[in-house]
């Protein structure tokens, strides 16, 4: 199909997935609300069905504007779409912070640990002694009788108004690099500024996402929009790749997390 040849292989199953989405609802014109996307995802939907379909709309909601993990929503043009459509809960639950130190991945650990699937779980927030996690509501009432301690803490969820939302604003610094090839292993040392070895090793020991999936394999060729993360060296993404330098470098944009 002439669709694939613009996304990579190994989102073609996804795609298959949108695809059916816009066929389901054009056949029975009831909206389908899909599980939380990640931004990658949600940007697959929109290339596909967000920009030239005269008889859809698809919309996005996490929780708040800021929400990275969001529940899309297609439907027929003329249906009007509320935020109490998405179907997401806010869970507060409030921890001793002078006695436990609880990071984002002790959260994701203990609900995947209870069996339930990351594509029900939005966003996680920590802050302050509190945790707010964004679920679907169909999945909130086991998360509250289920979940009652995290990393040996005890534990309760409660649902909470959106509005009580813990929101945190990203920030990005932008660097201008130059590069000798978009291969992983390359991109990874010049972001992170470590030798080339160490973004090998890195790679090789499954600490490196792409666009949020694990990838092992160094010469993985990277491109504009890319997200990555490094397991304790923190997110960066490739902005923009601007051409070649009079030598026949790379010139790319990347943008670091801070």
């Amino acid at each position: 199909m002439e669709v694939y040849q613009h996304f990579r292989k190994e989102e073609q199953p996804f795609i298959d997935q949108v695809l059916s989405w816009k066929d389901q609802v054009e056949r029975s014109y009831i909206p389908k609300l899909t599980d939380f996307l990640d931004p990658r995802e949600q940007e697959i939907v929109q290339i596909l069905l967000g920009t030239s379909q005269d008889e859809l709309q698809v919309e996005a909601f996490g929780g708040s504007k800021y929400s990275e993990r969001k529940r899309m929503m297609i439907a027929p043009i003329y249906e009007t779409l509320t935020e109490d459509m998405f179907q997401v809960e806010l869970l507060e639950a409030s921890y001793p912070e002078k006695f436990v130190s609880l990071e984002h991945r002790d959260v994701m650990g203990a609900f995947l640990s209870q069996g339930v699937k990351r594509k029900k779980l939005g966003d996680i927030m920590i802050s302050e002694g509190k945790v707010h996690l964004l679920a679907a509501r169909e999945v909130v009432p086991f998360i509250k009788l289920n979940l009652t301690s995290i990393k040996k803490s005890r534990i309760s969820f409660k649902e909470q108004s959106l509005t009580s939302l813990i929101v945190k604003k990203e920030a990005w610094k932008e660097y201008d690099k130059t590069i000798s090839s978009l291969r992983l292993d390359t991109v990874v040392k010049e972001i992170y500024g470590i030798s080339r070895k160490d973004a090998a090793t890195f790679i090789q020991k499954l600490h490196v996402k792409v666009n949020y999936r694990v990838v092992d394999d160094v010469k993985f060729q990277l491109q504009a929009g890319d997200m990555l993360s490094v397991r304790g060296k923190g997110r960066s993404k490739v902005v923009e790749i601007r051409g070649r330098s009079k030598k026949d470098k790379i010139k790319m944009t990347a943008a670091i997390l801070q």
